[in-house]
């Protein structure tokens, strides 16, 4: 790759602002019962109209991110407001649990079994409260917030699997996504609950499921940070582990914690020397720590969003420490990712490639894949290169 960092910049910009919001504007806002269709095709047709919290709160923020941060244009705004309205009125039960998904219509479909649609609403109402001025909205966001915090101990309560004592594990998305989540509620917090959650945030990654032997994150562990001999215990998400790793460096620079920066990159490049596909680029999406066989059956696909968060984490790793394998890393993800995950021929990008590269699904949005990990990536690279420069 032979580009500037001025280049590179330019060519973040032009896919944000040029083919993936014009995208999303255009083919997801239902007009009729407001909120957002996410099951698109590669060409933008609806597929399936039910509506996914996770999904929907994600697009709020991004578009009321990108009107606090990049330009405070009205059709952004407008776009974030149909998806709050549609929240805020069919988005909780009576308690202010978020579902996991509702009807086009806003019948509830999934319980709120999942802490994440509640992280994500929290996060969506904060920017949008920041881009409206609308008090309620600060209010849902803070109210959640502190639900979350109540919950963290036990995230699924009622609707947990789990045979109670049996084998307890505990996991990295809840830390990990609760980093990010106190420093997008920064405003609304008080001083002193944002610094005793970053710090609990940060100890619990780095105490409880950082591996002393490979130098990476395991996705459970017991309470106490043992590693447990089982599939969930040994699973590794390379993806998740490099998300965390920027989530934390954002945390380091707000605190001018270098020696924080320079730990989250040793571990971003320890996760990349065991989840990069030697035989054919990419990262894969599931590992076992130990070699053995994942149970995932989809262990070797590569997606989308792992791609995308690996550049935000090296371009920022980069930046903040001038290590020349963040830059040699960045090139190599970089190639793989702008020559396999774009579509040009109809816009947007793709989100699941096999080992080899091929799509293996051509949909632009679904359950899973919205508005939100390709437009949060390009905003953030942006950002780091315009710093860069």
């Amino acid at each position: 790759m032979n580009m500037t960092f001025k280049q590179l910049a330019d060519r973040y910009r032009q896919a944000l602002l040029s083919d993936i919001i014009p995208f999303w504007e255009t083919k997801s806002i239902d007009t009729e019962f407001g909120g957002y269709f996410t099951c698109l095709d590669r060409y933008g047709q609806v597929f399936d109209t039910d509506k996914f919290i996770w999904l929907q709160a994600r697009q709020v923020w991004l578009f009321s991110m990108l009107f606090n941060r990049l330009e405070p244009r009205s059709d952004w705004l407008d776009v974030a407001d149909r998806g709050a309205s549609f929240l805020r009125r069919y988005g909780m039960d009576a308690e202010g649990k978020w579902y996991f998904s509702l009807s086009r219509d806003g019948r509830p479909l999934v319980q709120p079994y999942n802490i994440f649609s509640d992280c994500f609403g929290a996060i969506a109402f904060s920017q949008y409260a920041l881009a409206s001025g609308d008090e309620e909205a600060k209010a849902i966001a803070h109210r959640t917030y502190q639900q979350i915090l109540d919950r963290k101990s036990n995230p699924k309560g009622q609707y947990s699997k789990a045979f109670p004592g049996t084998r307890p594990l505990v996991s990295l998305a809840l830390p990990m996504i609760l980093a990010n989540l106190t420093l997008e509620l920064e405003w609304l917090l008080e001083a002193d609950t944002v610094d005793k959650a970053l710090e609990t945030c940060v100890d619990e990654i780095f105490t409880l499921f950082l591996d002393s032997q490979h130098h990476i994150l395991r996705e459970s562990v017991s309470p106490s940070g043992q590693p447990v001999d089982c599939f969930e215990g040994r699973v590794i998400n390379p993806g998740h582990g490099i998300e965390a790793m920027w989530f934390l460096m954002d945390i380091g620079q707000r605190q001018n914690n270098t020696q924080l920066i320079e730990k989250c990159v040793e571990v971003i490049l320890r996760t990349l020397e065991f989840g990069w596909d030697e035989k054919y680029g990419g990262i894969f999406y599931f590992l076992d720590i130990d070699g053995k066989p994942p149970q995932q059956l989809e262990w070797d696909q590569k997606l989308w969003w792992v791609h995308l968060e690996t550049l935000v984490a090296l371009v920022m790793g980069y930046r903040l420490t001038g290590n020349a394998q963040c830059w040699s890393w960045y090139e190599k993800v970089h190639q793989y990712t702008w020559e396999y995950f774009p579509d040009p021929e109809y816009g947007e990008w793709f989100g699941y490639l096999n080992r080899q590269g091929e799509v293996l699904l051509d949909l632009k949005g679904g359950k899973w894949k919205g508005c939100f990990h390709v437009p949060r990536a390009l905003y953030l690279c942006l950002r780091e290169f315009e710093q860069l420069i």
